[in-house]
C-alpha cells in the first residue's frame, strides 16, 4: 500500500512537470511569432524576415524613432553593413557561423523605400549590441 501511495505521487509529479513543459513550448513559439518582423512588397519581389528574440521590443523602445534619420542616410549606412556582413558570412572560420548564417541580398540602385532601410538599419545596430559585434561604419542608437 505504501509502494502504491509512492508510485502515485510520482506519477503526479511526472505528470504535472510534463503539463508545464507543453506551456513553456507555446509560451517560446508565442513569444517567437511576436519577434517576427515580416516586410515584403510584390512589385519588387522582395522580402525581409527577421526573427530576433527581442527586436520587437528594441524596435518599439530603444531605437531611434522613424523619421529620426533620412533615406539616405539609411541607404549609405546599410550599404556598408551589408556589405560588411557578407564578408563574415564568407569566412565562417574567422567570424561566428552561428551569428553569420546567410547572405543580405541588398541591392544599393533598387529604392527599398523608408521602412525597409530603417528596419534593416536598426536591426544592425540591434545585432551589434546584442552579439557585442562592431562594424568598421559605426551603429548607434
Amino acid at each position: 500500500m505504501k509502494n502504491l501511495l509512492y508510485i502515485a505521487l510520482l506519477l503526479l509529479f511526472v505528470t504535472g512537470c510534463g503539463s508545464l513543459g507543453g506551456n513553456y513550448n507555446k509560451d517560446r513559439i508565442a513569444n517567437a511569432e511576436q519577434d517576427t518582423v515580416r516586410i515584403a512588397n510584390d512589385s519588387l519581389e522582395y522580402e525581409i524576415i527577421i526573427i530576433e528574440p527581442g527586436f520587437n521590443l528594441f524596435i518599439n523602445s530603444y531605437a531611434k524613432p522613424r523619421g529620426y534619420y533620412s533615406q539616405p542616410y539609411l541607404e549609405n549606412k546599410n550599404q556598408f553593413l551589408v556589405s560588411e556582413y557578407n564578408q563574415r558570412v564568407r569566412q565562417p572560420n574567422a567570424y561566428n557561423p552561428n551569428l553569420y548564417v546567410q547572405e543580405i541580398n541588398y541591392d544599393p540602385s533598387i529604392d527599398y523605400g523608408y521602412e525597409v532601410n530603417y528596419l534593416l538599419y536598426n536591426y544592425f545596430v540591434y545585432f551589434s549590441q546584442q552579439y557585442n559585434q562592431r562594424f568598421s561604419v559605426p551603429t548607434r542608437i
